[in-house]
Parts: structure tokens; sequence; C-alpha cells
């Protein structure tokens, strides 16, 4: 019975996998036509940043996925590692099962679902967190402005 559940999740995730490219390719051809000003500057500020002075674990994953959008993935694992590692994993899951769907089930080199995906998303975005602040508080390097100096 869990073997089914399983199976029937990853049926579903594959569905949905499916469907990204589509919101992905969109996405992408809205980003080409923002000009650079519009992107980093009329964003809604970080609430929590605004009152702490601190980054929040996601303070720069719209920079990153902007970043990683317009082929700057440096730029975008900079930002923010979680976007790079999200896409890496996407795109393995679904080339795996599609070559697995492909030859029918004779080849089962599928990406299987692992909690451990969740878990090593999580340790990428409090260690990401955690150099940004140190660098800010105990250094006084602000890393995001710094980036978007670069870029």
């Amino acid at each position: 019975m869990k073997t089914d559940k399983r199976t029937q999740l990853e049926h579903q995730l594959y569905i949905t996998g499916l469907c990204l490219p589509c919101v992905g390719i969109i996405i992408w051809i809205l980003w080409q036509d923002l000009p650079d000003v519009i992107v980093h500057r009329q964003q809604l500020p970080c609430i929590f940043h605004a009152v702490t002075g601190l980054y929040c674990p996601g303070c720069g994953g719209t920079r990153a996925a902007a970043a990683f959008f317009k082929g700057k993935w440096l730029l975008s694992f900079c930002y923010h590692p979680v976007v790079i590692y999200g896409c890496f994993v996407y795109f393995w899951y679904m080339l795996s099962h599609t070559i697995e769907w492909v030859s029918q089930q004779n080849l089962r080199i599928g990406m299987r679902y692992r909690e451990i995906y969740l878990w090593l998303a999580l340790v990428i975005v409090v260690i990401n967190a955690a150099v940004k602040n140190i660098a800010l508080v105990a250094y006084h390097i602000d890393l995001l402005k710094l980036l978007d100096g670069i870029s």
C-alpha cells in the first residue's frame, strides 16, 4: 500500500513538473522585457529586513530567480543558492522520469521522492542566511548590495 501511494505521488509530481516549463517560459519572456530598474528597485521591501536589519532566509531569492532566467547562473547562485539547487533537482527528476517512461520502465533510473531533498534545501537556506547575516553584522559587508553592484 505504501508503494502505491509513493508511486501516485511521484506520478503527480511528474505531471506537475511537465506543466512547469510553460510557466517558466512565460516568466522568462516577461522578465526579458522588464528593465533591471523595475526588477531591482520596485520590489516590495522585505519586512523582516526592514524591522531587524538582518536578512531573512529568503532574501535574495527574487534576484536569484531574475539572474537565473537571464542566464547568469553564477550570479543566481551567489544571490541565493537554493534556486540553482531547486532547478538542478527539478531537471534531474524530470529527465530521469522521462527516460524511464520512454523506455517503458526498462531503464529504472527515475529519481525517487525522498524527504532528504527537502532537508538539503532547508540546510542551504539556513547556511545562506547565516553567511549573509554574519557578513553584515560582524564585517559590515552587505553581500546583496555588493552583488547588485556586480550585476
